[in-house]
């Protein structure tokens, strides 16, 4: 059979393209038949007869020399034909394309991770080996039904049964010629100690040993365990090595990158329960897919229960990784006892606020590499305002944005802005956006630039629904700048109150002019230096809100809104010596359809009519020419 496409590509490209990290063809293996284990295990609580008389997991390394060969044997839960074909001739994965692109590039010889994060462990094989054949047979299933699978990664691999006693998977690597450095035991043994030491299930390999001495002397092949297979969740934190946490993150997250925070604890109490979690240094290529797995891995006395238990942490932490293990659950937990049961909801509490604790303490204590993590995770953490609104003042705490006060690239919290705030200050300004470039120069901002008054950046797609969840931040109102009616002052206020009443007529004949093109024409307390700008009302949706919306081809409903003209700019000064004049101007009436269309290009859109706008500033420009 041949090989889909997207996994030719790949292969090819991991033969010729990496040339790093090569032993951790072993480790994924090893990884491959760990989780075969688990899975026969779990799957006999209900059906004993899968582990036909062979009740313990066990992973064998076998090496033959004279063939050039490395084996990885498990007694796991198999594979019939349907899934080899499944695992290892397809890859059925939305980032496949993604994964690709990334491979083809120069970045991926100094990102190796990128390996574990698409889930293609069994192809790194290849790296080293000329031929792969798989020898197979489904716990369950007779012995006749056993499954070959064999590719020289040449574009198609064959398929046929084969007749294997015992259940389980052997993958035999016929080694490159320049890759026989891994025939050595000595390098295995090694490779098993540096990746697998926590595993679980027993990694043996047959040693020589010899006995005796001179004539006497006799060699005997004995069964040598290479793991230490203590659990790594389970031991005290002070028998445990960084280097020893940082290797058992790479197996349980599938990354090549070390992780930015260890957390481990074991609880007591009424719901007792240990715990290794992991807030990784790089957010996974696939965070924000809908088939992005969450979650933990669950055991329950040893037993994995469930890989990916979506229960034990909120959403806006699912780039949480690590291991949770209860001896209080029962072992035939199912996903609908898990959302019923109170243990669980007592653990997914604790481990909820014991991350959100760890990264209070990392931004305080270890800010630089708290603003690493942030870049990499801060758009998944600040879903929880809304979404864990008992929690919105802690995850506020968290937060990090760009201001009118900060360099492009460095942040502040809502703390720091609070206290610089002049006394006078009543709100939390914020102003939405794309780019820190786009907003920067917004004329939104003028009166808060003369005023002094701080303006947060928010440049992630959901800052305008955080902005309404969080709602306040110590007594202080968040307030658009880009929303409402906004005066900076009382003098302010009742100057432009003033200017209002005085220039209501010339008000009232713009807005009669655009009609329900806008809602309203008012005079703007926002704007110094440009001559108009359009607004929302204070509860309507946010203008950038609405685009990424539109984008998305999401129906929105439309509604008009308010045109802010700065009564101070020479513009509005020369239309108002028009109406004085003339109340009835055809010019008057002109200038009003293009101080709308130029508000529509200042906040980045399109006038009504770009050919007409057009000809009109070239028909003035050229009349103040001649003059």
């Amino acid at each position: 059979m041949e090989f889909k496409t997207e996994v030719q590509q790949l292969l090819d490209l991991m033969i010729h393209s990496l040339y790093s990290h090569k032993e951790i063809f072993l480790r994924e293996l090893i990884s491959n038949a760990s989780d075969a284990i688990d899975k026969v295990r779990y799957m006999a609580l209900t059906d004993s007869s899968l582990l036909e008389g062979d009740d313990d997991g066990k992973i064998k390394l076998i090496v033959d020399k004279d063939a050039g060969t490395v084996t990885v044997r498990d007694n796991g839960i198999g594979m019939n034909q349907e899934d080899a074909i499944s695992a290892l001739g397809t890859i059925a994965h939305s980032g496949t394309k993604e994964f690709l692109q990334a491979l083809k590039s120069e970045e991926v010889k100094e990102n190796p991770e990128l390996i574990g994060q698409f889930g293609v462990g069994f192809y790194a094989s290849f790296m080293v080996a000329s031929k792969v054949t798989v020898r197979t047979r489904k716990a369950g299933e007779p012995a006749e039904n056993g499954i070959v699978w064999e590719s020289a990664a040449d574009g198609s691999y064959t398929i046929d049964q084969c007749h294997k006693e015992s259940r389980g998977t052997e993958v035999i690597l016929t080694l490159k010629e320049d890759e026989k450095e891994f025939l050595d035991q000595w390098q295995l043994r090694n490779i098993v100690r540096r990746y697998s030491d926590y595993i679980e299930y027993p990694i043996v390999m047959d040693t020589e040993k010899t006995e005796g001495e001179g004539d006497d002397a006799t060699t005997i092949i004995e069964e040598e365990t290479l793991n230490s297979r203590k659990a790594l969740w389970l031991k005290d934190k002070a028998e445990i090595s960084e280097e020893e946490y940082h290797e058992f993150y790479k197996h349980v997250a599938h990354d090549f990158t070390d992780p930015a925070q260890v957390i481990h604890y074991h609880a007591e109490g009424t719901t007792e329960f240990s715990t290794l979690l992991y807030v990784p240094s790089r957010a996974p290529y696939d965070l924000f897919y809908k088939d992005f797995k969450i979650g933990p891995t669950l055991y329950v006395r040893r037993v994995q229960i469930m890989e990916h238990c979506e229960d034990l942490v909120p959403l806006y932490l699912r780039f949480v990784k690590g291991v949770v293990e209860s001896a209080d659950l029962p072992l035939n937990v199912s996903r609908e006892i898990l959302q019923k049961n109170r243990q669980v909801e007592q653990i997914r509490k604790t481990i909820t606020k014991k991350v959100l604790d760890t990264l209070g303490d990392m931004k305080r204590d270890e800010y630089d590499k708290y603003v690493d993590f942030y870049k990499e995770f801060g758009k998944v953490l600040k879903e929880g305002v809304h979404y864990d609104p008992k929690r919105k003042d802690t995850i506020a705490d968290l937060l990090l944005f760009e201001s009118t006060q900060t360099e492009a690239g460095t942040y502040t919290d809502l703390q720091s802005y609070i206290n610089r705030m002049p006394a006078e200050q009543e709100h939390i300004y914020y102003i939405t956006g794309e780019s820190r470039r786009e907003v920067e120069g917004s004329p939104y901002l003028e009166a808060f630039r003369e005023k002094g008054y701080e303006v947060l950046f928010m440049l992630d797609e959901i800052d305008d629904f955080i902005a309404s969840s969080l709602a306040e931040c110590r007594e202080k109102s968040f307030q658009s700048a880009v929303k409402g009616d906004i005066t900076l002052g009382k003098e302010d206020e009742e100057k432009k109150k003033e200017a209002q009443e005085k220039h209501k007529d010339l008000l009232e004949l713009i807005k009669n002019e655009l009609g329900d093109s806008v809602q309203e024409v008012r005079l703007s307390g926002r704007l110094k230096d440009s001559p108009c700008c359009l607004v929302t009302g204070a509860s309507d949706m946010d203008p950038q809100m609405e685009k990424i919306l539109k984008s998305m081809g999401q129906e929105v409903p439309s509604g008009s809104r308010i045109l802010e003209l700065n009564p101070d700019h020479m513009l509005f000064g020369a239309m108002n010596g028009l109406y004085s004049k003339d109340k009835e101007s055809g010019q008057l009436k002109e200038y009003a359809q293009l101080l709308y269309d130029q508000a529509l290009i200042l906040e980045g859109s399109k006038p009504v009519d770009p050919a007409r706008y057009g000809q009109a500033i070239a028909r003035i420009m050229a009349e103040n020419a001649m003059r």
